[in-house]
């Protein structure tokens, strides 16, 4: 069976969940209902991914001071580092193998071996371990986020897309939050870092057991593909508007990383906060990152039924709250107003997020939706990597924060000129 072009179908209907016996009506009745079961089945999930990571960052001074051999902040980059450069690397890999296998499995799978990493982690004495398990993290997680946004899309089809991936998303910023929290744990006489880690692998890899249980894949009535992997390559560099989703998903992110790794020494540094508050301050982007991607995917969803540009017009508009919010940030003169342009700017985020992959559906058939999605996660994260790196060598040069954060802006404004290019199918790709 072809693959049906995206004016052969309707963008409100799920046809590869369709049933001789059933009528559509009801198919869509017991789809709605599982599909909302597989997102809140990730919801853990997601957290997890992100908690495992960020928790890293916040019980640094208690690691750096119980783990042998770390005796600079060059070394300790490079563990940061270690991390991003394996995941990105990987990321498309493991999205090629969720489009060729059974992405329920490649979830659960990933879930086991990257909790069973952070159970080992609490057992490291010494920076050449502390590399190693951090490049294995790398390795698992990168198989997660394609294969899940996959996942999802496949069940969620038009009307509840952007509102779905965008609950997704809600649980990468409720990990971000907790695990910007983690340096109280690491602190505490009665746990500390260790403790974090062995509790966090523990509760993953028991997830991981009714994950594999409960989780399940849609049964399609479009034949697979097996495309091999240059093929996978050819199709996706031929596809203009993939080309142009690639760039728009990465210039963004730039900021999004200075903002997540950089802000906590900023504020500590231009209002004098102490570390712990200077911390605590920089998490409220995710809460508004929350809000964010709540409205801006009810918002799509419905501009959707007028419109196949409606989740682009979301998402820019999204970008344009970057606008006033990185100025906000970068021209502060008070803690208040430097907040202020955090909340914004997470807000704005939740709107770009939680249409990303939406928007990747209506250039990309499934069968190369993941694939395509780790292509965005090599490119985003190694020029996020970059743009820390940056952000550091123009603050070493005593560069204003008003003209980085006022380039960052202006970077948001292209953009959205580049997301207003994208030309997508008059109904999303099934």
């Amino acid at each position: 069976m072809s693959i049906p072009r995206p004016d052969q179908v309707n963008a409100y209907e799920a046809p590869e969940f369709a049933s001789q016996d059933s009528s559509k009506n009801e198919i869509a009745g017991k789809v709605s209902a599982f599909a909302w079961i597989v997102v809140l089945l990730l919801f853990p999930v997601a957290l997890l991914n992100y908690l495992d990571r960020q928790m890293l960052a916040a019980m640094k001074s208690s690691m750096v001071g119980d783990i042998q051999g770390i005796s600079n902040e060059a070394q300790w980059g490079f563990v940061l580092g270690s991390f991003k450069w394996v995941y990105a690397l990987l990321s498309p890999f493991g999205g090629y193998v969720a489009d060729r296998f059974s992405r329920r499995l490649v979830i659960g799978f990933s879930l086991l071996v990257w909790s069973a990493v952070t159970c080992m982690t609490a057992w490291v004495n010494s920076y050449e371990m502390l590399i190693a398990t951090r490049a294995l993290m790398g390795i698992s997680e990168a198989f997660y986020i394609p294969a899940a946004l996959a996942l999802i899309t496949d069940f969620h089809v038009g009307a509840t897309r952007s509102r779905a991936v965008g609950l997704h998303q809600a649980g990468i910023y409720c990990g971000l939050i907790v695990g910007g929290m983690a340096g109280f744990v690491a602190e505490s006489p009665a746990y500390g870092w260790r403790w974090a880690f062995s509790a966090c692998g523990v509760i993953g890899v028991l997830y991981s057991l009714p994950l594999f249980i409960f989780l399940r894949s849609p049964e399609r009535t479009v034949e697979k593909q097996n495309l091999s992997p240059a093929q996978a390559i050819n199709e996706l560099r031929r596809n203009r508007n993939f080309l142009l989703l690639v760039l728009y998903f990465t210039l963004p992110a730039i900021a999004g990383w200075v903002v997540k790794d950089w802000m906590p020494a900023i504020l500590k540094e231009k209002f004098q906060l102490g570390l712990g508050k200077a911390g605590l301050v920089a998490t409220f982007v995710h809460p508004a990152s929350i809000f964010g991607a709540a409205i801006g995917g009810y918002l799509a969803d419905r501009w959707m039924k007028k419109t196949s540009r409606g989740r682009i017009f979301v998402s820019a508009i999204g970008m344009a709250l970057f606008l006033p919010a990185l100025f906000g940030v970068g021209n502060a003169a008070t803690a208040g107003v430097a907040v202020a342009g955090l909340v914004l700017f997470g807000f704005g985020w939740g709107f770009f997020d939680c249409n990303n992959m939406p928007i990747l559906c209506q250039i990309v058939r499934p069968e190369l939706r993941a694939t395509g999605y780790g292509f965005m996660n090599l490119v985003s994260i190694s020029c996020g990597g970059f743009g820390d790196w940056g952000f550091g060598y123009l603050r070493d040069r005593q560069v204003p924060l008003n003209l980085i954060f006022g380039a960052f802006a202006g970077v948001a404004a292209l953009s959205i000129i580049i997301v207003l290019l994208i030309k997508p199918a008059a109904a999303d790709v099934k």
